[in-house]
């Protein structure tokens, strides 16, 4: 786990929450494409996270050798093929991981500088620890250290179907200023594989938190476009 450095001041990272919902494949999306943009990344991987991790790609997510954990994780295809994507080590070198259970973290604090935070997945569960601004752990004291610093929080709800109580807490989120969007991908950009319907979520996530990446093609008015026809 990294602590935070003299000389680091001008550091400005998004924070990146994983739940325990199903969906790692998109926060692994996610983080390779904010590392390929060049963006630093604080990572929080919640209790239950490490749970579906496990049952989704077979990782330990562990806290003493989470660089190891954290490049295999990231290597893995949507598909389960392990060493889909190249992660050299070096790709790593500007990431934070930050334990679940660790108030004391860098996040937790409203002065200390992030970009934002991105939950992805997030679980009915996480949607209403932060609605309710309860911080029973780091990812939600760090989502609510967001809101009232006023910076982007992007929560990527997956779950279905919502009951109404969720409902009323992503209103809530959207009223406070989060950006809400659901983990639904779309099939109007060509997909042929699994990994592109996981590129397409991970790559909205980051349209809402301005963050420029090439993991989908782009609406351009065109019919026909996803079949090869246009």
């Amino acid at each position: 786990m990294h602590s935070v450095k003299a000389g680091d001041t001008r550091r400005k990272p998004w924070i990146v929450g994983v739940s325990g919902a199903s969906g790692t494949p998109y926060a692994a999306s996610v983080l390779r494409a904010l590392l390929a943009a060049g963006e630093s990344v604080d990572l929080v991987v919640s209790r239950a996270s490490r749970l579906t991790l496990l049952d989704e790609t077979g990782i330990s997510f562990r806290d003493a050798h989470w660089r190891d954990d954290l490049r295999q994780w990231l290597a893995r295809g949507a598909d389960g093929k392990p060493d889909t994507f190249d992660v050299p080590s070096r790709t790593l070198d500007d990431v934070r991981y930050w334990a679940a259970g660790d108030l004391a973290a860098g996040p937790s604090s409203g002065s200390y500088a992030t970009k934002g935070m991105l939950i992805v997945p997030a679980s009915t569960a996480c949607v209403a620890g932060v609605a309710l601004g309860l911080s029973k752990d780091l990812l939600q004291r760090s989502a609510s250290v967001t809101l009232k610093e006023g910076r982007r929080l992007v929560v990527c709800v997956r779950e279905s179907p919502l009951n109404g109580q969720t409902l009323k807490h992503l209103v809530s989120l959207d009223e406070a200023g989060a950006r809400v969007l659901p983990a639904s991908p779309a099939f109007y950009a060509g997909a042929t594989h699994i990994q592109d319907l996981v590129d397409f979520v991970a790559g909205r996530v980051l349209d809402a938190a301005d963050v420029p990446h090439s993991l989908y093609r782009r609406w351009e008015g065109e019919l026909g476009s996803a079949s090869g026809g246009g």
